[in-house]
C-alpha cells in the first residue's frame, strides 16, 4: 500500500475519511480558495471532472487561507461559492492549512514528494513570484505549497506523478491526467 492512502482528512462537515477510500482512482489533489485570481480554475476542473470521472478521476479540493486570506468564508460558505457559481461536484473538504506548523500532513508529504521548483517563466509567472514571496513567509521553501490551486497526480497505486503549480496550462494538466487514467 503506498503511504498517501495512510491518510485521513476531514470533510467539509468534520467527519473522518480516510484516503484508502479512493484506492485505484486516479487523484487530483488541490489546495484552492474562493477570492484568488485562480478561483477561475474550478470550472475546468470541474470540466475535467465531469468528462473523466467515469473512467476513475476524482479531484479532491481542500480550501486553504493560508494565501493572502483567499479562502476567509465558513467550510459551508466556500461549498456554497464553489456549487453555486462554478457547479462543482467533485468532493470538497474541511479548510485546513497547507504550510507550516499546522499544515495538514497530507500535504506536507504531497510537497515533499514532489517539491516546489519555481512558477516557470514570463511576465504572469514574475508577478507570482513576487506576490507570493511578499505574502508567503515560507516562499520559495521547497517542501512547502508556493500558492493557491497547486495541483497534485496521483496514479492508480497511490504514487504522487506530478505537480503542476497554478501557473501551469490547465489543459497539460488535463493531459497528464488523461495519461495516468
Amino acid at each position: 500500500m503506498s503511504k498517501v492512502y495512510n491518510f485521513t482528512v476531514k470533510d467539509r462537515t468534520g467527519n473522518d475519511v480516510s484516503l484508502k477510500d479512493f484506492e485505484g482512482k486516479v487523484l487530483l489533489i488541490v489546495n484552492t480558495a474562493t477570492g484568488c485570481g485562480f478561483t477561475p480554475h474550478y470550472e475546468p476542473l470541474e470540466a475535467m471532472y465531469k468528462e473523466l470521472r467515469d473512467q476513475g478521476l476524482e479531484i479532491l479540493d481542500f480550501p486553504c487561507n493560508q494565501f493572502a486570506n483567499q479562502a476567509p468564508g465558513t467550510d459551508d460558505e466556500i461549498h456554497e461559492f464553489c456549487t453555486l457559481k462554478f457547479g462543482t461536484e467533485f468532493p470538497q473538504f474541511a479548510k485546513i492549512d497547507v504550510n507550516g506548523e499546522t499544515a495538514d500532513p497530507l500535504f506536507t508529504y504531497l510537497a515533499s514528494e514532489k517539491p516546489f521548483e519555481g512558477f516557470g517563466k514570463g511576465i504572469k509567472n514574475a508577478a507570482l513570484n513576487k506576490f507570493a514571496a511578499q505574502n508567503n513567509k515560507k516562499y520559495g521553501d521547497k517542501t512547502n505549497i508556493g500558492w493557491n490551486f497547486t495541483k497534485f497526480l496521483i496514479d492508480r497505486e497511490g504514487n504522487v506523478i506530478a505537480r503542476f503549480e497554478p501557473t501551469v496550462d490547465m489543459d497539460e494538466v488535463k493531459n497528464a491526467v488523461k495519461a495516468a487514467l
